[in-house]
């Protein structure tokens, strides 16, 4: 039995907590992976994992193994990395990142050919989503993620801040009048913008004072999409708070006005999540020093 991949392997299903995934991920039959754990089982003499028809849990002993198992392949990996030479420094292989929909169409995908071109062998698997994914059940090597940070499993490197603009169109505006403050709010009506996993409203939150206000403003139409919801102001339905780089053009071309400029709008921290001891792969940090350069030279996105 080669104890290395098996150790690999029972990580892996651990961290899908599913056979059919852990397969999928390493591009083996699911067989294959039965056959491993059994055998690795065996050998130890204890049991990891219980598997039902529907459910799979990882034993007291199985987790304490798990946990030396990923410190054990972390110092094999980090061993090999400074006996092998610079071929083992070229990034090579398939990077699975996952990323905000908007995020993903405005700001790194008219940019990823620039990072093909310098890192050809590393084959970029994209996904666009807005439900929050699970990295290590889908196998997923790292995620951008827009907010305060939840997941205290994973590594978050903050990479950038979003920033904010509230804003309408001049037809809204000659219509309802323009705020001057925070309390002409009342008088006013939002495109309501809701979270698609969720259904709860996004809040608008104003820095005074140094400290954040939170704002609940009604509104005819709700949406989940952050381009439909701009699109919605752009027909003067109401007025939006939206990711600044969103709307930049709109702002230059004046199809939508600033509002409320004096009391700017609370920053989001953008950050790129991955699970521990994942950095030492070199696809996945030339790729996170490669974001990182692009989000610190975006005006509206710089740290």
């Amino acid at each position: 039995m080669d104890k290395v991949k098996a150790m690999q392997t029972f990580v892996r299903i651990v961290e899908a907590n599913s056979f059919t995934k852990a397969a999928e991920t390493l591009n083996l039959p699911r067989a294959s992976l039965t056959a491993t754990m059994q055998n690795l089982e065996g050998f130890l003499g204890v049991q990891l994992l219980q598997r039902t028809t529907r459910r799979l849990s990882v034993t007291p002993e199985g987790m304490e193994y798990y946990k030396q198992c990923v410190e054990i392949l972390g110092a094999i990996d980090t061993a090999e990395m400074s006996f092998r030479g610079p071929a083992a420094q070229h990034p090579r292989g398939t990077l699975r990142v996952d990323m905000p929909g908007a995020v993903g169409r405005q700001v790194i995908v008219p940019r990823i050919g620039e990072f093909h071109a310098l890192y050809s062998d590393v084959h970029l698997s994209l996904s666009l989503t807005d439900r929050v994914v699970d990295l290590t059940q889908e196998g997923v090597d790292c995620a951008l993620r827009v907010g305060r940070l939840q997941d205290s499993s994973m590594v978050g490197r903050q990479i950038g801040s979003m920033r904010f603009v509230t804003c309408a169109a001049p037809s809204y505006l000659e219509r309802y009048g323009v705020p001057r403050t925070l309390d002409d709010l009342a008088r006013h009506r939002s495109v309501v913008h809701f979270s698609g996993r969720t259904g709860r409203a996004f809040d608008w939150e104003f820095m005074v004072d140094g400290k954040p206000v939170i704002m609940e403003i009604g509104g005819a139409i709700a949406i989940n999409d952050a381009d439909a919801y701009i699109s919605c102001a752009l027909q003067g339905l109401g007025m939006v708070q939206s990711a600044t780089y969103q709307v930049r053009q709109h702002l230059k071309s004046g199809a939508l006005v600033e509002v409320l400029a004096d009391t700017p709008a609370m920053p989001l921290p953008v950050s790129l999540l991955y699970p521990q001891g994942r950095m030492a792969a070199p696809k996945l940090k030339v790729f996170a020093d490669w974001i990182s350069a692009l989000f610190k030279a975006h005006s509206d996105l710089k740290p």
